[in-house]
């Protein structure tokens, strides 16, 4: 056996560089590169490592550790799991910044590889700089709060540690079953320390992605279920598009008759012009998705991890009758909603049904049902498309107690903007490039776009719901970029969100990365200044009010901010945008532009689109002053009355 003597970070990044995945018989590179921000507990160590010998890894610099690990989020998810980056960082306040990142990836079962510097594990220094100490237990780290956001975590306390950590590290970042956030820990000096390794560690390494079969009893049972029911509707989940199993679920769709609906996960796999395809489901669902919904008697979830947005808190499936049907890879989201499990890779389930089910000469029984509400969901999303601001005869798509037309001559005053947040979506929905990937996360925006928002079907539809991340929109933009170069990516954002976090929009730049911000400033956290209202409350510190030197609180004039100038500041091509003609000479000239861009667009609050015959479960106080409170309160006990407990 041959040894090759390298520090435990040199060997890390050779194990790295060798790492591959097969997919259906196609090799893929399964590490592009790193993500990186060296402090003085990684620069020695991985930094040392990688400037004297990364091999084919790129390495990018990035500006935010929370910011990087959502560009190699963003990067992940829109290879559809089949190729990421990794990202190591300080120790500290650097890791610490990670772990938002971390939780995000696990929730949306993404696969993200961090390398998080440590304490000195010889603890000779301590306590070291940045260091937490814990007079209980001297072996906590910061890092040890990556440990409930991580789908795998181990500390490498010793050189050799690092060859079993790797191998479990691979086992589960190329498991779909399992994937999310893996966290190696790396003590400064441990980095740095040099060890013998068996030269076979750094051979090359295929990781194959098998496509798990579904089982004969299985598809038994999912047979008999699937033709005892006359109303199934299929759940699109984002599984479907990782395991490519879209023209498998068109396919079974068409034959059978069956309708289908969209998480935010799913959407995107299928275009929305398909004659079968309902939209959106749940909370943030869309007209047609949860008419049909309620009269459903099969739910047939795909690929979906059922949460509460996509069942409307286990409240939306209304019919006395229904049963479900889980088809996930993953058998804790497929015994979910007590439904029948059919555990396999979504491709090879649809497949096995549809050749089984073709046998029988099953039919659904919708009949027209389904074109009649493609038909009232088209006109409903052209009638939100065109709502604009006329102060004589404006209807608000949310219906609350405070004075509206006081908050909008207010905004209208000082931004000369009459824009509506759904006109201004109506717009990029039919100028934006047919080739385009838009991106978004957090707010009002995932609401209105899985309501209404019309996907080409050409993994062009980016949003992360399942963390909801105010911040990940900018970084996974750049992700995005980075896995489609010669698309346009557009990150879709409102203000607060982008004020929590844009500075990979630096990166951008710095890496001629080109993306185009397309930033939603209402001066709101619109989305929970709806929500509080809706249940009761008056708007309170939801919108960025000046601090009123009168009554103490946030109450005072509207915060203008100047998006457009800040971004010029970075490098990046700006607009500013107050009318529906400026945004369309904006987005015209960003797509000729080859740096990033941003449009600063000023659109009108309380202006988003409005929920359908959906409920959301949340929070409400028991014991309040208010009446409206109370009420809230009486329909809330009502509602739980008709979901399901589990």
């Amino acid at each position: 056996m041959n040894k090759i003597r390298l520090t435990t970070a040199q060997a890390l990044v050779r194990f790295l560089d060798n790492q591959y995945l097969q997919v259906d018989g196609q090799e893929i590179k399964f590490i592009k590169g790193i993500f990186a921000i060296f402090g003085h507990g990684n620069v020695l160590g991985m930094g040392q490592a990688l400037e004297q010998n990364c091999g084919d890894l790129v390495v990018h610099q990035g500006r935010n550790e929370q910011g990087m690990a959502h560009a190699a989020t963003g990067f992940a998810k829109q290879k559809l799991r089949q190729q990421i980056y990794a990202c190591t960082s300080s120790v500290g306040p650097g890791s610490a910044n990670m772990i938002t990142a971390a939780a995000t990836a696990t929730a949306n079962r993404i696969p993200l590889l961090l390398l998080p510097g440590d304490v000195f594990a010889s603890r000779q220094p301590d306590p070291v700089l940045q260091q937490i100490e814990q007079s209980h237990d001297l072996s906590i780290s910061t890092n040890d709060a990556f440990k409930p956001v991580s789908k795998y975590w181990d500390r490498i306390m010793r050189p050799e540690q690092l060859m079993s950590a790797c191998i479990n590290a691979m086992r589960v970042l190329t498991d779909p079953a399992e994937t999310g956030a893996v966290t190696l820990s790396l003590p400064q000096d441990v980095q740095a320390e040099a060890y013998d390794y068996p030269d076979y560690f750094f051979q090359k390494r295929v990781h194959r992605l098998d496509r798990r079969p579904a089982s004969v009893a299985m598809l038994a049972d999912a047979i008999a279920l699937l033709t005892a029911k006359r109303k199934p509707i299929l759940v699109c989940g984002g599984g479907v598009k990782y395991s490519q199993a879209g023209q498998a679920l068109q396919r079974f769709a068409e034959c059978f008759g069956l309708p289908w609906v969209e998480t935010q996960a799913g959407k995107g796999t299928i275009s929305s012009e398909h004659e079968l395809n309902l939209g959106g489901i749940g909370e943030t669902g869309c007209l047609a998705a949860n008419t049909l919904a309620k009269q459903a008697d099969l739910v047939i979830g795909v690929g979906t991890r059922y949460s509460d947005f996509t069942t409307s808190s286990k409240w939306l499936f209304q019919n006395p009758d229904v049963s479900f049907l889980n088809i996930n890879v993953s058998a804790f989201d497929a015994g979910k909603l007590d439904g029948l499990q059919l555990l396999a890779d979504a491709r090879e389930a649809l497949s096995a049904l549809h050749q089984q089910l073709s046998t029988t000469g099953y039919q659904a029984g919708w009949g027209g049902e389904i074109a009649r509400m493609r038909a009232e969901q088209f006109a409903e999303t052209q009638r939100v498309y065109q709502v604009q601001y006329r102060a004589d005869d404006f209807i608000p798509e949310i219906n609350d107690h405070l004075d509206r037309e006081q908050v909008f001559a207010e905004f209208i005053n000082k931004t000369g903007s009459f824009l509506t947040q759904s006109q201004v979506l109506g717009v990029l929905n039919n100028t934006l490039p047919q080739d385009a990937v838009i991106v978004a996360a957090a707010g009002s925006l995932p609401g209105d776009l899985q309501r209404v928002w019309r996907s080409k079907g050409s993994n062009d539809y980016h949003v992360e719901y399942g963390y909801s991340c105010m911040g990940y929109e900018v970084g996974a933009a750049l992700g995005v970029k980075l896995a489609e170069p010669d698309r346009e990516v557009y990150s879709l954002v409102g203000d607060g969100a982008f004020m929590m976090l844009h500075s990979e929009l630096v990166t951008s730049i710095q890496e001629r990365k080109k993306i185009n911000v397309v930033l939603f400033d209402n001066m709101t956290n619109g989305c929970i200044n709806n929500l509080q209202m809706e249940h009761g409350m008056d708007s309170y510190a939801t919108e960025f009010r000046f601090r009123n030197e009168g009554t103490g609180q946030l109450d005072g004039s509207l915060v203008p901010v100047d998006f457009a100038m800040l971004a010029a500041a970075y490098g990046c091509k700006t607009y500013r945008v107050s009318t529906e003609q400026q945004l369309i000479d904006a987005l015209t000239d960003a797509h000729s532009q080859t740096i990033s861009t941003l449009i600063d667009i000023k659109v009108l609050p309380k202006t988003m689109v409005h929920k359908y015959l959906s409920w959301w479960r949340v929070g409400v106080a028991q014991v309040s002053e208010s009446e409206r409170t109370d009420a809230v309160v009486r329909e809330l006990e009502k509602n739980i009355a008709k979901a399901r407990d589990y």
